[in-house]
């Protein structure tokens, strides 16, 4: 049983090539640039690009399982050759896929549903991971800026790629859509309380305005739109985000992970030594 897996040297892409591997089963890991992608040993770094469904027909040969991201280029933009990638996904008898989605259905998920392919969608509500956009911060000034004060339900990485496992590699998964969160919804307050602890040192929350948050994304470069949308998420969460739900557990047959054992992992590029 072979698995083809997309995103492969991404943030939950990482962990669902790591847990094929630590379970026995061979793993193509699709990437654009092989060279550089840095996998784990055993795992057979494929080129290839969601963008161009031609380059992946040689790899989805003799797979039986696949699983994707809803974008392929930088811009992250939807992934509009998805009904391409499914046909020659269907023709080399791939019997499963997992979709790692946010809860709007695009291009994957409409061709997946009109064909008879098994699939399952991966819903996390938030990465923990998205905390790392504290750790310039906390490292140089032990300082965390933050517009929002919700609580959110984080999910760690490697239970997202666990649920992905699980369904890839046994039965009773198909046509679910799995909403995934952690198991305890945290303030960024919250938040900061276990990052100081992982550190070993006090960590100052400084809450920042809509205003100021706005020209913080401006200067990395992102558009008004996408702005006016953080701008909204942060005013108006969406409830799914801010209560923790059983499904990791329900799915893999273990509790999620809390925050703290992020923390502790993660560490190092919060005192800036990653």
């Amino acid at each position: 049983m072979t698995f083809l897996v997309a995103g492969a040297t991404g943030t939950v892409g990482r962990h669902v090539v790591d847990q094929l591997l630590g379970s026995g089963f061979p793993v193509r890991a699709l990437t654009r640039d092989p060279g550089r992608a840095r996998l784990p040993e055993g795992a057979r770094a494929v080129r290839g690009d969601l963008t161009d469904p031609d380059s992946l027909v040689p790899h989805l040969e003799g797979v039986v399982g696949l699983h994707l991201i809803t974008f392929g280029g930088d811009d992250y933009a939807p992934l509009v050759t998805a009904p391409q990638i499914v046909e020659f996904a269907e023709r080399a008898g791939v019997r499963r896929v997992t979709v790692l989605c946010d809860f709007h259905p695009g291009p994957v998920e409409e061709a997946l549903a009109a064909s008879p392919l098994s699939w399952t969608l991966l819903h996390p509500v938030e990465f923990m991971a998205n905390t790392l956009d504290w750790a310039g911060s906390v490292a140089e000034e032990g300082v965390v800026r933050e517009v929002r004060t919700h609580p959110s339900a984080l999910v760690h990485e490697a239970d997202i790629a666990s649920v992905a496992v699980t369904a890839l590699t046994e039965d009773g998964h198909g046509g679910r859509a799995y909403p995934l969160t952690g198991p305890e919804a945290l303030t960024p307050g919250e938040r900061v309380a276990v990052l100081s602890r992982a550190v070993g040192r006090e960590i100052a929350l400084v809450r920042t305005s809509p205003e100021e948050e706005a020209g913080r994304l401006r200067a990395l470069g992102h558009d008004e739109e996408y702005i006016g949308f953080a701008a909204r998420l942060a005013a108006d969460p969406p409830e799914v985000g801010t209560r923790p739900l059983p499904t990791v557990e329900e799915v893999t047959g273990r509790p999620a992970r809390g925050f703290a054992a992020w923390a502790e992992e993660h560490r190092d590029a919060f005192l800036g030594r990653d």
